[in-house]
């Protein structure tokens, strides 16, 4: 049996020699795979942080694998489901890239900055101590 995919890509996920001989249900995922052509950059944004994002910002991502290079980013889509993890919550924003980008391969993580406004130096120091404690004062009052 042959299974090809309607895209050129590289499987990302999954291993099918490791499932030699075993049955397969309806609906089971054997791998995933990823075009080559296009990507898509997901951005993990604390919950505390989501408020301060738009649609359509821009920022920059650098890559661990590729330290030195610098890539332009804008903010795609801000999604409405966060997920836990590491003891946080996250909320998955898309990112796309601009065209050009050749060295990049599926899998790859990063660092990215996102231009979130301009404010005072005073309210980044002390807005996550006021959110606290304007949640502290609403939790405790009747």
């Amino acid at each position: 049996m042959q299974v090809t995919a309607p895209f050129d890509g590289v499987v990302v996920h999954g291993d099918l020699s490791q499932q030699l001989g075993s049955p397969v249900e309806q609906g089971k995922i054997l791998f995933e795979l990823a075009p080559l052509d296009t990507w898509r950059v997901i951005l993990k944004v604390d919950e505390r942080d989501i408020a301060h994002l738009r649609e359509g910002s821009p920022g920059e991502l650098v890559l661990t694998s590729l330290p030195g290079q610098v890539i332009a980013l804008k903010v795609k889509k801000i999604t409405p489901v966060s997920t836990a993890e590491e003891g946080r919550n996250y909320f998955r924003v898309e990112a796309e890239l601009p065209e050009g980008a050749a060295k990049l391969r599926p899998g790859m993580e990063g660092v990215a900055k996102v231009n979130a406004g301009e404010r005072s130096l005073l309210w980044i120091w002390t807005h996550r101590l006021t959110d606290w404690v304007r949640l502290l004062v609403w939790e405790y009052t009747p």
